[in-house]
This record gives C-alpha cells, structure tokens and sequence, in this order.
C-alpha cells in the first residue's frame, strides 16, 4: 500500500496517552493510524473536524464500548501532526481536553515558525 499522509508526533503527548492504553486498545489505535496514512478519503467515523476550532481534528477510535480520541492537525498538507489523546466517558468532548489541543497547536506552530526564522 502507498503512503498518502505522514503521521508526526508533537512531544510526548500522544505516547503519554497511548503508553497507559492496554495491548488490544494500543492495536486499534495503530489500525485507525495505519488507515488514516493509507486511505485517500478517510471515513468521518474514524476523523473529522471539530467543530468551532480553527483545524484542529479528532482521530476517533472504538473498542468495546470504550471510545478514545486523538487530537491532531495538518501541516503542510499531507502531514498529520497528533497531539493529546484521552478516553471520552461522556458524550460530548471535554472542553478542557480541547482547550489543551488548541494550546498543543499553537506551540507547535510557534515552535515550528521560530525554527524556520533561524535558518
């Protein structure tokens, strides 16, 4: 299968949340990352858009009743940058855990623009 997106890691943050998963959680979180790099139109039920932010995407991933999100965005088009990640216990996504994305966005970029300024 060919490469369609690249999947980078802001920190630590994604393996913090990842880390503390058990192996069957861990193996379906790979399946949704593989697919995401892979498939040319991903299917709403595994990503989308949050609404009200500024780019900012959640990577949806189900398992026995138990769902998780990862939080994430684009960068330079194919490039998919992954942030926190939590298990959602509620049906709407804590407001703090999204404030937290945006917050982990804005470094990033801000991180990213300071390297670019010195070269």
């Amino acid at each position: 299968m060919e490469i369609i997106r690249k999947i980078v890691f802001y920190e630590d943050y994604f393996f913090e949340f990842y880390n503390t998963q058990n192996e069957k959680v861990q193996c379906k979180i790979d399946e949704v990352l593989f697919m995401i790099t892979v498939l040319e139109r991903i299917p709403k039920k595994f990503f989308d858009h949050i609404t009200g932010t500024n780019g900012l995407y959640e990577i949806k991933i189900e398992l026995g009743g138990n769902i998780f999100r990862v939080f994430c965005c684009f960068d330079e088009g194919k490039l998919i940058v992954l942030f926190n990640g939590f298990q959602k216990k509620t049906q709407k996504t804590p407001k703090g855990e999204i404030e937290k994305a945006k917050k982990l966005k804005e470094a990033y970029f801000n991180t990213k623009n300071e390297h670019e300024k010195r070269k």
